[in-house]
């Protein structure tokens, strides 16, 4: 009895660790570059590709994205949407400092010395200002094999939950929303689908406490899923849409091009 007890354990400890191994973490920024600004943007965009893959090699983090805004609620606030992506919300709260980047510039680039690697560093700044910052936990997401490249398509969807019906909004995109797109992915209307719910205490005064993932491999699946309607839905799946649109308050949306990915 014991022995089956200390395996009971044991099984359920390991099952907790794949899940914490299954979940990522992110961290979005958003990054305003002005128009006279945008070749240096894209130029120091090139230099950072290796060093994140530098951060990918040294484990500190597991993956980073560059997405260009093709349309949002207002377009001049920023033009570019970065994610960097950590295993654990320790690893993310740490991020990447300033001495991190030196370093792995370094490593990424040996032709230069710790002062030029600075001053690349030092010189990038002026070309883009950061305009928001945001901590992302994933808590759903749909089975694909979906692979990251240019070209991609995303819309990400800013949501904020009603106060005091956070657990009937998530509820709503685990067991309606996600099974949709599941499907639409299904039929091969989608590449992949995610809900992240942000990862540092808010209050009521928050603009997003959510934000969805809507993966598409190009402007021809984008279009075609707008087109796609589920003629297969019943009365009862319906409601359970209507009511988890009235949980949540779809506050911005915004279209983005992938730029690059490293993993």
């Amino acid at each position: 009895m014991k022995k089956l007890l200390i395996s009971a354990i044991l099984s359920f400890g390991l099952i907790i660790a794949l899940q914490a191994q299954q979940q990522r973490f992110m961290v979005f920024e958003f990054m305003k570059v002005e128009s006279n600004q945008t070749y240096d943007f894209m130029e120091f965009k090139e230099f950072m590709d290796k060093v994140y893959q530098a951060a990918i090699n040294d484990k500190r983090i597991t993956g980073w994205d560059l997405w260009s805004l093709q349309s949002g609620a207002d377009i001049g606030e920023f033009q570019y949407i970065t994610i960097t992506y950590y295993k654990d919300p320790v690893s993310m709260m740490n991020g990447l400092e300033e001495e991190d980047l030196i370093r792995y510039a370094m490593i990424a680039h040996p032709h230069l010395n710790e002062n030029q690697a600075r001053k690349r560093f030092s010189d990038a700044q002026s070309s883009r200002d950061l305009a928001q910052r945001v901590y992302m936990k994933e808590i759903a997401t749909t089975k694909d094999s979906f692979q990251f490249k240019k070209g991609t398509l995303a819309s990400f969807d800013m949501m904020k939950a009603v106060e005091g019906k956070f657990e009937e909004y998530e509820k709503a995109e685990r067991e309606v929303f996600q099974a949709i797109h599941q499907s639409r992915i299904d039929k091969g209307l989608m590449g992949s689908w995610s809900l992240l719910r942000t990862a540092l205490p808010f209050g009521s005064e928050a603009k997003t406490t959510h934000l969805t993932m809507n993966i598409y491999k190009d402007y021809l699946q984008f279009f075609n899923a707008q087109e796609y309607e589920d003629m297969e839905s019943t009365k009862e799946q319906q409601m359970a849409i209507e009511k988890g649109l009235k949980s949540r308050d779809q506050k911005w949306v915004y279209l983005a091009t992938l730029e690059n990915a490293i993993r």
